[in-house]
């Protein structure tokens, strides 16, 4: 069993340094695919001098889920993973993910640690139930995935420019592929020096979140009333920080639009897919759709 490795970068070579050098003392005979761009800051030229990646892919496009499909393409093995640029595997992350494979796993997916001022932080198993299926989430930064799964769901949907990991996670689910959490698939990564990452602009999260719910469930009381309790947990947390003086009436009013906004579109433009996409990928937007993502090809 061969496992490939899929890291996606846009401008991030420093921190890709540190993710490749880790990959290759863990898993020095994986296939390593870089898909890059496009950068600006030299990472092309740093990845071509390495001699631990095999394949380098450009891309023209801003999209994580663009560059993921582009590196299942160019991957050779029967296991693809995907990791994040900004991100290091710990001792043990390949064959933890080639020993749940062996025992039968569909997709693995684990941890990742991320060191804070008070200490480190982690997550765990999360696993929904949304209109009566039940989804075990995969950490889209640190997921594995059989060459037999991603062919089924066609790879990531490429309308998403957030939450790919998300949608695939619904479409596993629907196709009764087995996910497996390991806590030994772990990465560690650093938090940005205000102590988290950037927040996710709310019209950009809510269509999306509208999007895979209206492709992958149609219009399901469930489905709706998960994306009203997920507006209204965050509607009010903005609001308290709008009262703790943290945020302004207007910002506030702002988001709610973009709440509202990307709902609307997100649910007309999935229920739009859900018409014309394939019955069994649930994916209209997925690896078979296109074939012009990558611009050049290196084979290192």
């Amino acid at each position: 069993m061969h496992l490939s490795v899929v890291v996606s970068t846009l401008n991030g070579r420093e921190q890709l340094v540190r993710a490749l050098d880790a990959l290759a003392a863990d898993a020095p005979d994986a296939e390593v695919v870089v898909v890059n761009g496009p950068s600006s800051d030299g990472t092309t030229g740093m990845v071509r001098d390495r001699d631990d990646v095999d394949v380098l892919v450009e891309i023209s496009e801003r999209n994580l889920n663009v560059a993921r499909n582009a590196g299942v393409q160019a991957a050779g093995g029967d296991v693809v993973a995907f990791l994040r640029y900004d991100l290091a595997v710990e001792d043990g992350w390949a064959d933890a993910i080639l020993e749940s494979v062996e025992a039968g796993a569909d997709v693995v997916t684990g941890p990742t640690h991320r060191t804070v001022r008070a200490g480190v932080t982690t997550e765990s198993r999360e696993t929904w139930t949304v209109a009566g299926r039940d989804v075990t989430f995969v950490n889209g930064d640190n997921g594995a995935f059989t060459r037999e799964a991603l062919d089924a769901v066609d790879g990531f949907d490429e309308y998403l420019e957030t939450g790919g990991s998300r949608d695939v996670s619904h479409r596993i689910a629907a196709l009764d592929f087995d996910v497996a959490w390991n806590a030994d698939v772990c990465v560690r990564g650093e938090f940005q020096t205000d102590g988290g990452r950037e927040p996710a602009d709310w019209g950009t999260k809510y269509r999306s979140l509208a999007y895979r719910l209206a492709k992958n469930y149609g219009v399901h009381p469930g489905a709706l009333a998960h994306t009203a309790k997920t507006a209204a947990f965050d509607g009010a947390r903005a609001l308290r920080d709008v009262l703790g003086g943290g945020s302004t009436p207007s910002a506030w009013l702002a988001n709610g639009k973009g709440v509202f906004e990307g709902i609307a579109v997100g649910t007309k433009d999935g229920l739009a897919a859900r018409k014309r996409m394939p019955a069994d990928s649930r994916n209209p937007n997925g690896i078979s759709s296109r074939a012009d993502r990558a611009v050049t090809r290196y084979e290192l």
